[in-house]
C-alpha cells in the first residue's frame, strides 16, 4: 500500500503544501527546500515520469537540497549584513 501511495502524484503534493504549511509555522527555509522538492516529485509522477520507489525518493532528494541550496543562497543571512538604527521612533523630527 505504501508503495502505492508513493507512485501517486496528489500524495506527494499534498507532502509538499504540508511541508509549506509546517515552514509557516517553524520558520527558517528548512522545510521550504523539502516542500519544493515534494510538489516537483508529484509534478514529475503526475507527468508520467516511469520510476520506482527508490527513484522517486532520490528526485525528491535531489530536488529538496538543490532547492534548499538556492533558497539559502537567495534568502539567507549573508554575512556581515547588519541592520544599524540611527535613530529611535520615539525621537523627535
Amino acid at each position: 500500500m505504501l508503495e502505492t501511495l508513493i507512485g501517486t502524484w496528489w500524495a506527494w503534493v499534498i507532502l509538499g503544501f504540508a511541508l509549506g504549511v509546517l515552514e509557516v509555522l517553524v520558520p527558517g527555509f528548512i522545510f521550504l527546500g523539502f516542500a519544493i522538492g515534494a510538489v516537483v516529485t508529484g509534478i514529475l509522477v503526475g507527468v508520467g515520469i516511469p520510476a520506482g520507489l527508490p527513484a522517486l525518493v532520490l528526485i525528491f532528494a535531489v530536488v529538496s537540497v538543490a532547492a534548499w541550496l538556492v533558497l539559502r543562497r537567495t534568502m539567507g543571512v549573508r554575512e556581515g549584513q547588519v541592520k544599524i538604527w540611527s535613530r529611535d521612533i520615539n525621537d523627535n523630527p
